[in-house]
């Protein structure tokens, strides 16, 4: 199958070395060169994005990112893409895309629980954008169309937690945060393009929401730094958990998230 990733970071070259593995051709488009060997790459501007001397695609992931965290940067990159990307795919025999969104479009900030049912209903520009481009795409490809939303996306780095925690002296509240190991993310990702049945959209967390206080308490443990003080207990955040998961057979590899950080400290020093 040739499958196609419009945005190449570093959860899309996991993604398609799962895939490169299980025998696919795939093609990378990107705004700068990329070397890895899993991909044939394609240098454009996806506001100007040409196809027509791609073999023809079949599978496609769009996982774009914008460079900053402004109102106008994500018009650019979520919104702004679309018509572009689906006026180059229309020669193409597209059996399914997956467009990876974010669970910014769930505005609920007092620590509520949130699933794969739960209405949406964004609380700030940013999420409504989200939602606007996840309206289109289902507009477009109202069959082929998976939307995919993951929360905090860990395992690449500790520097800015380890930074918090040196930083941190008071929280103010008990704010939940939910993350995904980028391994488990990619991992799903890639299991979408052998599913036969797939859902119209996914969470992707480890379902195991976390006061962010407790994750930079155990830093501040391991670091041997002063301990943090709770200023209140007061919920905000959300509290979310992938419902529609089970039924992708998908199992995690990354359900602990302090095993992993144990691990990347280790690394960190004895790097030192």
């Amino acid at each position: 199958m040739h499958i196609l990733f419009i945005g190449y970071g570093k959860t899309s070259q996991r993604v398609a070395k799962h895939l490169f593995e299980q025998g696919h051709h795939i093609s990378t488009i990107s705004r700068s060169e990329k070397t890895d060997c899993y991909a044939t790459h394609y240098t454009q501007d996806i506001q100007q994005l040409d196809l027509t001397v791609l073999p023809p695609v079949e599978m496609v992931y769009v996982l774009l990112a914008p460079a900053q965290s402004g109102i106008e940067a994500y018009q650019q990159t979520y919104l702004d893409s679309v018509e572009p990307i689906v006026h180059a795919l229309k020669a193409h025999p597209v059996q399914r895309i997956i467009i990876v969104s974010s669970t910014r479009v769930y505005g609920e900030n007092a620590g509520e629980r949130i699933d794969d049912e739960s209405p949406i209903q964004p609380a700030d520009e940013q999420g409504q954008i989200l939602r606007k481009m996840e309206l289109l795409w289902q507009a477009h490809y109202p069959k082929q169309s998976v939307i995919v939303r993951p929360t905090g996306i860990y395992g690449t780095s500790i520097v800015r937690l380890t930074k918090l925690a040196e930083q941190t002296a008071t929280y103010p509240a008990i704010h939940f945060s939910n993350r995904i190991h980028i391994d488990d993310l990619a991992k799903f990702l890639a299991r979408l393009v052998n599913l036969s049945k797939v859902e119209k959209s996914y969470l992707i967390t480890n379902n195991t929401p976390l006061p962010m206080h407790e994750i930079l308490l155990w830093f501040q443990q391991q670091l041997n730094l002063p301990h943090l003080k709770l200023l209140s207990e007061q919920h905000t955040g959300k509290q979310i958990y992938a419902t529609r998961l089970g039924d992708t057979g998908f199992q995690f590899d990354h359900l602990i998230c302090f095993n992993d950080y144990a691990a990347a400290l280790l690394v960190h020093s004895n790097e030192k």
